[in-house]
């Protein structure tokens, strides 16, 4: 027996804020909003996590008191779907994505942050 993986879940200061600049990124949809929490998932998959076989993972954003104080243990490594690295790279500047140091030193990708300063990275080369 295995496990699928199908929600990643994001502490966070506005969990409204994040999940609207994670729909951005991703093309999602928020899924469900109660009590501080905020779920976003594939608009093209709406049963998410109740479907048989892989699905996107469903991202949610919760509420929590402190702050992000080091480098995030778990990332996330997004792919531009449609166009190259640097015009998903400006693409997500603008979006309020800022440019991160983790001491990647010379690499193919770019690590950035989100508005609350959880790193991820920008893949070059690779279609999914």
């Amino acid at each position: 027996m295995t496990s699928k993986f199908t929600e990643l879940v994001i502490d966070c200061a506005d969990p409204q804020g994040l999940a609207r600049f994670w729909c951005s990124v991703l093309g999602y949809e928020v899924q469900d909003e109660e009590d501080g929490v905020v779920s976003i998932g594939s608009p093209l998959v709406p049963e998410g996590k109740n479907r048989l076989g892989p699905v996107p993972p469903t991202l949610t954003f919760g509420r929590v008191p402190e702050g992000k104080t080091v480098k995030n243990r778990l990332h996330i490594d997004v792919n531009p779907t449609d166009v190259e690295q640097d015009e998903e790279v400006r693409r997500l500047l603008d979006l309020g994505a800022r440019h991160a140091d983790v001491g990647q030193g010379d690499v193919s990708w770019v690590v950035l942050a989100d508005p609350e300063g959880n790193e991820f990275c920008v893949l070059a080369g690779r279609r999914p």
